[in-house]
């Protein structure tokens, strides 16, 4: 997502790699409910793993509904704005990875959980400001003179900033 938005290589392979990881992201999310229901004892609520598991799938899900929407309007280049919520996206997903090993132990990993978890909201505070931001420069560029490229650029912002509401 991030080598996507910064236009950098072969975007149409950057887009294929997100639909391929989306797929298999999918058959995880299976996996892992059927290992839950099949358990008599897991390492913590039932509930909370698989709501932990369906948010996990549901940004990438995000991503795949970002790439959909970045072809149907051909997009080539993107807003500063939109770099920066892609990195967003990579820092709350590497958070994400560490936090999991992390579940296994919890009482002792609370300090660190609660570092990764504030640190989480705050890359999701920064995606709500830069969705915002990047709305209203949106605007004042193409308010008027252009409102396709402001529908889409909406389009592209909003779905980048629910990538990241997910996390």
């Amino acid at each position: 997502m991030k080598a996507l938005l910064a236009g950098e290589g072969d975007l149409d392979a950057h887009c294929d790699r997100i639909i391929a990881l989306e797929d298999q992201a999918d058959a995880i999310t299976r996996d892992v409910l059927l290992a839950v229901r099949l358990s008599f004892i897991t390492p913590f609520d039932r509930g909370d793993i698989k709501d932990l598991i369906q948010s996990m799938d549901d940004a990438i899900d995000m991503m795949h509904k970002t790439v959909k929407t970045i072809r149907l309007f051909e997009q080539k280049n993107f807003d500063p704005g939109m770099r920066e919520m892609g990195v967003l996206i990579i820092d709350s997903a590497r958070l994400v990875a560490e936090a999991i090993p992390l579940l296994d132990r919890i009482g002792a990993n609370v300090p660190r959980l609660t570092a990764i978890a504030e640190e989480v909201n705050r890359l999701e505070e920064r995606s709500d400001q830069l969705h915002d931001e990047g709305l209203k420069d949106l605007f004042r560029r193409h308010g008027t003179s252009n409102p396709m490229a402001y529908i889409i650029g909406s389009e592209i912002y909003g779905e980048l900033e629910k990538v990241v509401d997910r996390f």
